[in-house]
């Protein structure tokens, strides 16, 4: 693993932030690091709340937005609220149907199969909004190059909204109105935004129009945060604000179906956990069955039902670990027979693999081989894929240039979607690896990690570990600070734990004589090495362990080095 560090900033800089703040120089550094360079912008950091988050008629097509919908409202129309089946588009149907169903005379939440329907708008949807009646559809985290399916809605009589957050063609669908803070003519100052989060400044924009009070809006940032958190946008700005505010309410007063899934998790809950624990359960219902059933548990209030619902996800999620394993384990044993472990990427493809777990299934394929990697299935006459990508190398960009071979693709810089037909298959996956091979640099070829500074263990204190804990929510642009400390050694209690005796508990001290523990998950093979050095360098980041009631500081080990 590669090591780079962070930008240094001047003793003067530090010493002026941490006598203003009354902090440590290591707590300033950090702070100048994340853009922090006075009290104002300091006290906006480690207290986000309501009064940082934009006006939203500042987004492009909004005052369109909200008064087709005041109309629908003023005219008793039926309304359709149709949504991705991943994390992100579920909870932005849980939001916005929960927002409208006492506003507006009839609310359709609508979620497209991922098999029959796949991504995006799909035209049975519409069809089925035709069917009973529905003259507005609004389309969250999906849309934006639906250019099709928007005209053919139209021809029916129906109109639409599209809330979309990923980057748009050089022109936008026929919709009312196109929320996405990523088009070029939109000035919304933060492009950010997950589609959750989209939905979330349309219904505060509704909210200012027929004055109500915001803070009932508090009640949806449950939602928010947890789409941000499971769509790995970065933690800034207004995703920081509501995700602060949203790890609140999910903590203190979190909806039925959030506690149900959430009950066994210890307090207070971090962004991790809603990562980890609740992403993946939703994403289950979409991933192995209906994505409506996930929004039918967010939208629940009826106890009984809520632990029915969670139970069939719990099921499902299970199922999606063991189909996960099995398939990663085939696209391993693929790419050794097919002789292209040492290739630039991974393209595997079975027409029995599920698409439900293919995108982890290429993320497992990074872990082993760190290089960008497709996953393919057969989903009737064609191949559809999930793609995934490696620190510095723009899988978008690469299906674009390979676009020749595909039916469409869509996604971002690390994450996309494709399909193809199966003759364009041997010419895509030629073409790809060319593309990877002539644009991935060494670095890129290589795990690497960012730090922030170098320290020593005597600078290691409660009350840098307590600063430090409120830099919190930590994520994508706001990580949990990252440290190296050199001229390290054993202290003879370094050993292997766990059952399969894969991971490293150190003991270690510097060069300060102050000595502590840390734990390396996945380790365990290092202890031999560690055991025979004279000094080595540690990367790590700063975490409490508790044991039989007992509370101290410990160090969470990313990589060692040795000296």
């Amino acid at each position: 693993m590669q090591w780079y560090k962070r930008k240094n900033f001047n003793s003067e800089k530090i010493a002026r932030l941490s006598k203003t703040l009354n902090i440590p120089d290591v707590i300033s550094s950090l702070l100048l690091q994340r853009g922090i360079v006075d009290f104002e912008s300091a006290k906006h950091f480690f207290r986000p709340d309501w009064s940082q988050l934009h006006n939203p008629f500042l987004m492009k097509d909004m005052n369109k937005a909200v008064d087709r919908i005041q109309l629908a409202i003023n005219t008793n129309e039926k309304v359709m609220i149709f949504g991705d089946y991943d994390v992100d588009g579920t909870t932005s149907v849980a939001l916005l149907t929960d927002y409208l169903k006492n506003k507006i005379f009839y609310i359709k939440p609508y979620v497209p199969d991922r098999y029959s329907e796949g991504y995006g708008i799909s035209k049975k949807g519409i069809e089925i909004a035709k069917e009973e009646g529905i003259s507005l559809i609004i389309a969250l985290d999906c849309g934006i190059k639906a250019f099709q399916e928007i005209n053919y809605a139209k021809e029916l009589g129906i109109d639409f909204i599209v809330c979309d957050h990923h980057f748009p063609e050089k022109s936008i669908p026929n919709a009312v109105a196109v929320l996405d803070p990523k088009r070029d003519d939109c000035e919304y100052p933060f492009k950010e935004l997950c589609g959750c989060g989209i939905g979330f400044k349309l219904i505060q924009a509704i909210q200012i129009k027929l004055k109500l009070p915001k803070n009932e809006l508090i009640i949806y940032s449950d939602l928010v945060a947890t789409a941000i958190a499971a769509d790995i946008v970065p933690i800034v700005g207004e995703n920081r604000v509501l995700t602060f505010i949203g790890l609140k309410q999910i903590q203190f007063n979190p909806r039925l179906g959030f506690k149900i899934l959430t009950n066994q998790l210890r307090k207070p809950l971090k962004v991790t956990d809603l990562v980890f624990v609740l992403a993946p359960r939703i994403n289950a219902a979409g991933r192995m069955d209906k994505g409506l059933n996930a929004v039918k548990l967010m939208l629940s209030i009826e106890k009984q039902e809520a632990i029915s619902i969670a139970r069939k996800i719990e099921f499902y999620n299970k199922e999606r670990r063991y189909t996960e394993e099995l398939i990663t384990k085939e696209a391993f044993q693929q790419i050794k027979l097919e002789g292209a472990v040492d290739n630039c990427s991974s393209i595997v493809y079975s027409p029995s693999w599920h698409k439900g777990v293919i995108g982890i299934v290429a993320s497992r394929l990074i872990e082993k081989y760190y290089r960008p990697s497709i996953v393919l299935t057969k989903s009737g006459d064609i191949l559809t894929g999930s793609a995934r990508s490696v620190s510095g190398f723009d899988i978008y960009k690469a299906l674009e240039a390979c676009k020749e071979n595909l039916i469409q693709f869509g996604g971002h810089k690390y994450a996309a979607g494709l399909t193809l037909k199966m003759e364009q298959l041997s010419k895509f996956k030629l073409s790809f690896e060319k593309y990877a091979k002539e644009n991935i640099s060494p670095e890129y070829k290589m795990r690497s990690m960012e730090y922030d500074m170098d320290i020593k263990f005597n600078d290691i204190s409660p009350k840098l570990f307590r600063i430090i804990n409120q830099m919190a929510p930590f994520g994508p642009k706001n990580m949990r600070p990252v440290f190296a400390t050199h001229n390290c050694k054993e202290m003879g209690m370094t050993r292997t734990v766990g059952n399969d005796k894969t991971h490293l508990q150190l003991d270690i001290s510097d060069s300060t004589g102050v000595r502590f523990s840390g734990i390396g998950y996945g380790l365990g093979y290092l202890l031999k090495e560690i055991k025979q050095v004279n000094s080595f360098s540690v990367l790590y980041t700063i975490e409490e362990n508790e044991f039989r009631g007992n509370k101290n500081l410990q160090l969470k080990i990313k990589d060692i080095r040795a000296i």
